[in-house]
């Protein structure tokens, strides 16, 4: 959601108000608290009511997705469509999270404190400078980004059409393990490159607005990086 071209031929032309640090604090907070709010309406609301738990799965994934390749395409749109998005990835996280927790006593708990472990281990280390986001690190994460994108559509293709998926992808094997662990760590590398872009449409001074699409790349990566976190954990303690 932010690469390169996100912050450009967007600077401030005669704006009074332009992109800030602190807005785009403030406008993930805003997400990230509908994304855990109706997260746990989505919980409480499927343990009494076991009905609402697939369509609520299947719509928040499959309408958080259709809602953020918009968002991509259409930025001016990140002031209205990153709310909508936010609610939707609250909506799959909450019920796959409840699905996993009756497996896995504690596990969410667990994924949570790592998901924001990460983040601020990782926030603080961009900001002492300990970790650079240089044009080779860029071009790494996004390649290794881009390989697991492939990756998981061949995956749901071949799902679709012959009712079965890679093993790698879903048992609880060391390449299965392996595999879940190399995309924590790029999905955990990937707010590197969010931090990077959000400072440089300040610098740039980016347009007000740009402040929602900055907050929706950000909730974007810390979702994935959830629920990755969430797959790993559940394979490591299926070997319990």
């Amino acid at each position: 959601m932010l690469n390169d071209s996100t912050f450009s031929n967007v600077a401030v032309r005669g704006e009074i108000r332009p992109m800030t640090l602190g807005g785009v604090v403030h406008k993930s907070f805003i997400l990230l608290a509908l994304v855990a709010g109706t997260a746990a309406f989505a919980w409480t609301y499927s343990v009494t009511h076991p009905a609402f738990l697939y369509p609520a799965l299947m719509g928040g994934a499959f309408g958080g997705l259709v809602i953020g390749v918009l968002t991509a395409f259409k930025r001016t749109w990140a002031p209205v469509t990153s709310p909508l998005y936010a609610v939707l990835q609250g909506l799959f996280i909450g019920t796959l999270s409840v699905s996993l927790e009756a497996r896995f006593p504690g596990i969410v708990f667990q994924a949570v404190c790592l998901t924001f472990g990460v983040a601020f281990a990782l926030l603080g280390a961009y900001q002492c400078r300990l970790i650079r986001a240089s044009q080779t690190f860029k071009s790494v994460i996004v390649a290794a980004t881009g390989g697991i994108l492939v990756v998981y559509m061949v995956n749901l293709g071949f799902s679709l059409f012959s009712h079965r998926s890679f093993p790698f992808l879903q048992d609880s094997g060391p390449l299965s393990i392996g595999f879940s662990l190399f995309v924590v760590v790029i999905a955990a590398l990937n707010l590197v490159l969010d931090f990077d872009f959000i400072e440089s449409g300040v610098a740039a001074g980016a347009p007000k607005w740009m402040e929602w699409y900055a907050a929706f790349g950000l909730t974007v990566t810390l979702v994935w990086l959830y629920i990755e976190v969430l797959r790993l954990l559940s394979k490591l303690r299926r070997n319990d």
